[in-house]
């Protein structure tokens, strides 16, 4: 069962929800004609309930003495006495703010009916220009009408009512707009009975392949006043129901939304976007470009430079400050200053550059061309500010705890007591030397431990020890380091990934979001 039809309201809330998600996103003429028929449904509302009902057609038509015979006096002069200032001419029956609103058409010759029918009480019938006057005035007067009046009623006579002009610009594009269209065949009077028929056959097939199967076809002769009386019954029963208006407006949304759904994509299925390797190759690409394997090649030899000081020999443990610390002079830890790294190469670019591609092109899998072109531009702008969002995000990671592992404090104490007993070696040595000088070797007496005086041992012993210790401890610090690298890559990674997750994955998930609420809100425009 169907269920209840949307309201005009509705229906206009739903398209301009519709435009606004498309603001900004959609570059698009659908939406500005969207647009343009809120701004006019706005207006239309406000402006009462009269039924504004225009005759069009082409010159020769008959349309300026049908016109005048509908009102009743000679209001618009037919043939080629007719002004050709494109300005339309107004008939009004009763009051219903006719004024007001032939203000906002902008239609200033206006004739109120002398003695009304009642049953036309309500009616604003405008004869417009000719649609295929030389002047080109006249054509826009025409076609700015078209798109404003409740009902529009088409004159069209025997030799040219299958004009190619007519159809195709004018009548086709109506398809949706049958409710609220009539179609009246002129000066039948010209034609026998026959011929009559044959025309009238022929244009009703030509309206049903233009989808138009739901207009009515009216035949007149408005000098002899055939079929007049059909035709002001079928405008009296538009005025009466009062809801022209609305109907035209129904079907302008209608028609705008079925536009601009045009840009909306069929059922994408379960794959919303990047999957698992695009992002991962859109991580790694990021990372290389923001300098992360120096960041993290910068650790380790910072790592190993601080443990090498530590378990070195503390004799020449001086000897590292000359060298410096490699990290340090990446200026890391503040995210407002701008770091040391190199800026990324022509490398880093072309991959950074190839996994937003494949980033952009996994969210517009199954997307419109329009909304392609939106992921298009949104990558285009995340990249202008994705290097300095990538440094500031790297300055500011913690790389881990740049603490000295006990085991190294205990390898650096140990290695000052095997200094120490080296230097007390060397100076019990030096005072034996000086007791040999003074010939008073043999008064101190020399302790030795397995034959080998004390004081050698503790020098060549503790130099030795000292040496072991250090090339012992080398291996371990180059381990912690490593260790220390891969703590760091893990979390410059995990920083990376949020840049890309906050500056490139989130906007194109938002606009494929977008998509969606855009869709879903021209499906309720639209149904």
């Amino acid at each position: 069962m169907r269920g209840r039809e949307l309201s005009l309201a509705d229906r206009l809330a739903a398209l301009r929800e519709a435009v606004g998600v498309a603001e900004g996103r959609l570059e698009v003429p659908e939406v500005g004609t969207a647009r343009s028929l809120l701004a006019k449904a706005g207006a239309r509302e406000a402006l009462g309930d009269a039924t504004v009902v225009a005759l069009a057609g082409a010159t020769g038509s008959g349309k300026s003495t049908l016109f005048n015979a509908l009102s009743g006096a000679e209001v618009s002069t037919p043939g080629v006495r007719r002004p050709t200032t494109g300005v339309a001419h107004a008939s009004v029956w009763g009051e219903h703010g006719a004024d007001r609103l032939l203000d906002w058409l902008e239609v200033p010759r206006r004739h109120r009916v002398a003695d009304p029918d009642p049953a036309l009480d309500g009616l604003v019938l405008l004869d417009l220009p000719d649609h295929d006057s030389v002047r080109l005035e006249n054509r826009l007067e025409v076609d700015r009408l078209v798109e404003l009046v409740d009902v529009l009623v088409w004159v069209l006579d025997p030799q040219k009512y299958a004009d190619d002009a007519v159809h195709t610009r004018y009548l086709a594009p109506l398809a949706g707009h049958s409710g609220v269209l009539l179609v009246v065949l002129n000066q039948v009077d010209r034609l026998d009975e026959a011929a009559a028929v044959a025309c009238l056959t022929d244009l009703r097939r030509l309206l049903d392949e233009e989808g138009l199967a739901g207009t009515p076809v009216l035949p007149t002769a408005a000098r002899t006043g055939h079929g007049l009386p059909e035709l002001r019954a079928e405008l009296a029963r538009r005025v009466g129901a009062r809801k022209a208006a609305t109907d035209r407006l129904t079907a302008d949304a209608r028609a705008a939304a079925g536009a601009l759904a045009g840009h909306c994509a069929p059922d994408l299925g379960p794959d919303r976007g990047p999957g698992r390797a695009a992002v991962d190759e859109l991580t790694g690409a990021l990372a290389d470009a923001a300098g992360v394997p120096a960041v993290v090649a910068a650790v380790e030899r910072s790592a190993r430079r601080n443990g090498t000081a530590h378990t070195g020999w503390p004799l020449l443990r001086w000897t590292a400050k000359l060298r410096g610390d490699p990290l340090g002079r990446l200026h890391l830890g503040d995210e407002r200053v701008r770091t040391s790294l190199p800026q990324a190469g022509v490398v880093q670019r072309a991959g950074m550059d190839a996994a937003l591609r494949r980033a952009r092109d996994d969210a517009g899998r199954g997307l419109p061309a329009a909304w392609r072109d939106e992921l298009r531009r949104t990558s285009e702008d995340t990249e202008e500010r994705l290097a300095d969002r990538l440094d500031r995000a790297v300055a500011g990671t913690d790389l881990g705890p740049d603490r000295t592992p006990l085991w190294q404090r205990a390898a650096g104490g140990l290695q000052w007591l095997l200094a120490l007993s080296a230097l007390v070696g060397a100076l019990w040595l030096l005072a034996l030397a000086g007791l040999g000088l003074l010939q008073l070797d043999d008064v101190v007496p020399l302790p030795r431990v397995q034959g080998i005086p004390l004081p050698t041992l503790l020098l060549v012993g503790g130099l030795l020890a000292g040496l072991l210790l250090a090339l012992v401890c080398r291996p371990l610090v180059a381990a912690g380091a490593r260790r220390r690298a891969r703590t760091a890559r893990r979390r410059l990674t995990a920083r990376v990934a949020e840049v890309a997750d906050e500056e490139v994955l989130a906007p194109l998930a938002e606009a494929r979001a977008d998509h969606d609420r855009f869709c879903a809100a021209v499906g309720r425009a639209r149904s």
